[in-house]
């Protein structure tokens, strides 16, 4: 099993090689680059200028010097493969680049979203797992009853809408129409002055709603992940068996049909992981989160490709160690599994 897992680890490395390769080489391609944007702006201050009648008449157009250093300073004078190896290299010594949009180090602006991004990751898989997997358990145990009807009505709606139009509809209802909770923003202005509970119910206020849309897609899937699975596993021989020998139901699921139940659910447990940093990009726009997802979300729409990389690094990582500790856990609950 070391062996195992010290080739998946040896795999990580051309895998994120030859991921970062192909974005790097994407945002080459795409138009509207770091210097486009600068371009066409002074081109908008020139028509400003001509049209106030002002002194600055022709002097925001760049000169060809000009454009020729803003491609040096970003690294877009250089060929495809020798600037992706300039850029890696950096990355490989920590050094993510400097954003074009906020001038700051790009490793800077990613750590200061950590803290929201941590909390409603990490606050998402506890709540996911701790509601979804009682959840499933009881509608597998409870199948076909109204108690399973009627959980299984509101799942398939979360699992038919999309989490950012679940965000929408919450903030209509609960924040425009009943005025219940905040529209936007994590925290707020005040929060430094208040005391340690009113901490806590400002947070708690704040972030109800940006966590119910996070939670909404991924507690129908493991919800119904954890019902499935144990459904199959108690219409298996092994459990009649222990059953007809005596065993009463209660501990014939818990005790057999519910280990082998979890693996599934250990498998989906390193993408979750992943998702811990990555947040969502329209969940936290609609609700003006400042974290890791609208980050993302605002490098990609002004083309600040320097964040966009420094993102796609820590994103690419974290789901390749997702998907090896997926395998870690898919050992742990099933002895039966060798890997070879």
């Amino acid at each position: 099993m070391a062996a195992y897992f010290a080739r998946r680890l040896l795999l990580v490395l051309p895998t994120f090689l030859g991921v970062t390769l192909m974005v790097f080489a994407i945002t080459r391609f795409v138009p509207g680059g770091p210097v486009e944007r600068m371009i066409a702006q002074a081109q908008q201050m020139q028509s400003d200028g001509r049209s106030g009648g002002g002194d600055r008449v022709g002097a925001a157009a760049l000169s060809e010097s000009q454009i020729q250093e803003l491609k040096e300073y970003y690294g877009l004078d250089k060929p495809l493969l020798v600037g992706y190896v300039h850029w890696i290299w950096k990355v490989f010594h920590l050094d993510l680049g400097v954003s074009s949009r906020y001038n700051e180090p790009v490793w800077g602006l990613i750590k200061d979203r950590f803290p929201v991004s941590i909390f409603f990751g990490l606050t998402t898989l506890f709540l996911t797992y701790t509601i979804c997997v009682p959840l499933g358990i009881l509608k597998a145990v409870k199948h076909r009853t109204p108690l399973d009807n009627a959980t299984s009505i509101f799942v398939f709606i979360g699992y038919a809408i999309p989490n950012y139009v679940v965000g929408i509809l919450l903030l209509i209802v609960f924040s425009s129409y009943w005025e219940l909770f905040p529209l936007s923003g994590f925290t707020s202005r005040e929060f430094s002055e208040l005391s340690l509970w009113g901490k806590a119910k400002d947070l708690i206020w704040h972030t109800t709603l940006p966590l119910i849309a996070y939670m909404a897609g991924s507690f129908a899937v493991m919800t119904f992940l954890t019902k499935n699975s144990l459904m199959d596993n108690l219409a298996a021989d092994y459990v009649r068996t222990a059953i007809a020998k005596g065993l009463d139901f209660k501990r014939a699921v818990l005790r057999h049909a519910l280990r082998n139940s979890l693996i599934p659910i250990a498998t989906h447990f390193g993408n979750e992981i992943s998702r811990v940093l990555a947040g969502s990009f329209l969940v936290e726009t609609i609700f003006n989160i400042n974290g890791f997802g609208l980050l993302g979300y605002e490098s990609v729409v002004e083309r600040d490709y320097p964040v966009v990389m420094g993102i796609l690094v820590i994103s690419s990582l974290l789901f390749l160690l997702g998907n090896i500790l997926s395998d870690v856990c898919v050992a742990l609950v099933d002895p039966r599994v060798k890997f070879q």
